[in-house]
């Protein structure tokens, strides 16, 4: 099992639950962070630090969210891995809670 970062991340990326990751399984996209499947060691962590509940365990993973799996097992062997907290997007309050993000995320 691992955990998910979900669409609601989208044109958000807080990285509270960078701070919190004991193992760097985070990457960093331009508008978005995903999580390594490999490298997650299913600690729980990260959930409970998300202020826009935009990460969930792969069991939880929502139907209409099926497709984040695969984004973030794939896009986590393309960007960075990112370690240590920075500001979230300049407008990502008024993107949280908004529906259709995928097509507003940068690869």
């Amino acid at each position: 099992m691992t955990y998910v970062v979900l669409e609601n991340c989208i044109r958000c990326k807080y990285t509270d639950c960078v701070d919190v990751c004991p193992v760097d399984c985070f990457h960093e996209g331009p508008n978005f962070l995903v999580i390594d499947p490999d490298e997650c060691i299913d600690c729980t962590l990260c959930e409970p630090e998300c202020p826009v509940e935009a990460i969930v365990s792969e069991d939880d993973l929502p139907a209409d969210q099926q497709q984040f799996l695969q984004l973030n097992e794939e896009l986590s062997q393309q960007w960075p891995v990112i370690t240590q907290r920075k500001d979230p997007l300049p407008d990502a309050d008024e993107w949280d809670g908004k529906a259709d993000k995928l097509q507003y995320l940068e690869k």
